[in-house]
């Protein structure tokens, strides 16, 4: 998996000068334009089959406007059918519709039923995440979906069922998985380069309206559920399974959902904090993740620093201690968002490379996800 992974991320990433180009001078993109990043190169070229592919949906708070533009801005790796609004979007999205301008207007039935389109990215609001990905499976589309799903166990085992039957690709939209420092963080967590892992303490917080704050209301853990998700993700890969899990979110004022998440994650030898609040000024800043073993620890924060200007381009801070050695600090090369992760995508819908996070990977995280939140009996699947 280790090698797996390392692969997909080193071959879907843009350089800076790349990204800048490719995402945000759509019109001047050429075929035949490589992409570099750790010495590596994933080449966007002239006559690579191109991924047919539509939208369903495009949420209030989540990521569906950046899928799209995405989407938009490589054009020599999708062909973009469409898209579709549901669930009363064009009402409540109304401030996000102009992503959309020039492509056609079509319905999911369409869609579903069209064989020239071979994908679908599911960018709904979460409560209607598993809905319409599980129609896409049934119609058996390869499926980018919002991370993390809806919050419906039963619902998502079904969703993973359907994947497995139909056999195409199921792809999430768990950003940090195409953070450089991240992923290298977790795999040497995993590979024993820091010891024995006995923490992992990882925050994701910021400071969110009061409509946001009300919104959560609609998931069992609130910010667990929406952020969270993205450390559990993590904590999994870098130190496995738990034995237990202690939810403890709150809501901070009556009214609002649970906008303060926490959960303990319990280990034989050590335990693990997740953190994701929706209340802390300047918690964007103090987002981090902290991996420590007997070998060594790695510290990185803040996760992301947003590169001053138009579009997506982040940097992450890193520092390194370990016994004997100066500590070791540095910043990464700039990297994409939404860039590597949908040229991944598309990647695995060729059949170039495998999709290290299997359906039951998925399956196992959603469940310890629903734990985090208060929502579920623990079991170690």
């Amino acid at each position: 998996m280790v090698n797996s992974y390392i692969e997909i991320l080193h071959h879907a990433c843009y350089n800076n000068k790349k990204i800048r180009k490719a995402v945000y001078h759509v019109q001047k993109q050429k075929s035949s334009v490589p992409c570099r990043q750790h010495g590596s190169t994933y080449a966007v070229a002239a006559g690579m089959r191109r991924i047919r592919i539509a939208q369903i949906g495009i949420n209030r708070f989540s990521h569906g406007p950046d899928i799209f533009e995405t989407l938009r801005a490589l054009p020599d790796v999708f062909d973009i059918a469409g898209y579709v609004l549901v669930e009363g979007e064009r009402e409540t999205c109304a401030d996000k519709l102009h992503v959309f301008d020039g492509f056609p207007a079509l319905t999911v039935e369409e869609i579903l039923a069209d064989p020239t389109i071979e994908a679908v990215a599911v960018e709904t609001d979460e409560i209607h995440l598993t809905k319409y990905a599980k129609m896409a499976a049934d119609a058996g589309k390869h499926i980018h979906m919002e991370k993390p799903g809806s919050p419906d166990g039963a619902a998502f085992d079904a969703l993973i069922d359907a994947v497995k039957e139909s056999g195409k690709v199921f792809h999430l939209g768990y950003m940090y998985r195409y953070n450089p420092y991240i992923v290298d963080a977790a795999v040497r967590a995993a590979s024993g380069t820091l010891g024995d892992v006995f923490a992992v303490e990882a925050q994701m917080s910021r400071l969110d309206s009061e409509t946001v704050r009300r919104w959560l209301g609609e998931f069992p853990g609130g910010m667990m559920f929406y952020l969270g998700c993205h450390l559990v993700d993590i904590v999994l890969r870098a130190q496995g399974m738990p034995q237990n899990i202690v939810p403890l979110s709150r809501p901070t004022a009556d009214g609002f959902g649970e906008d303060y998440g926490m959960a303990v994650l319990e280990y034989p030898h050590g335990v693990s904090l997740i953190k994701a609040a929706g209340t802390e000024i300047g918690g964007g800043n103090r987002r981090q993740l902290v991996i420590t073993g007997t070998g060594g620890s790695i510290e990185i924060r803040p996760l992301e620093v947003r590169i001053p200007g138009d579009g997506y381009l982040f940097q992450s801070q890193k520092r390194e201690t370990m016994p004997g050695k100066p500590v070791q600090e540095s910043t990464s090369e700039p990297f994409d968002r939404y860039v590597p992760m949908m040229c991944a995508f598309a990647g695995m819908v060729r059949g170039e490379r495998e999709n290290p996070y299997s359906p039951e990977y998925e399956r196992t995280l959603f469940h310890t996800l629903l734990a985090c939140c208060g929502a579920e009996e623990y079991k170690k699947l």
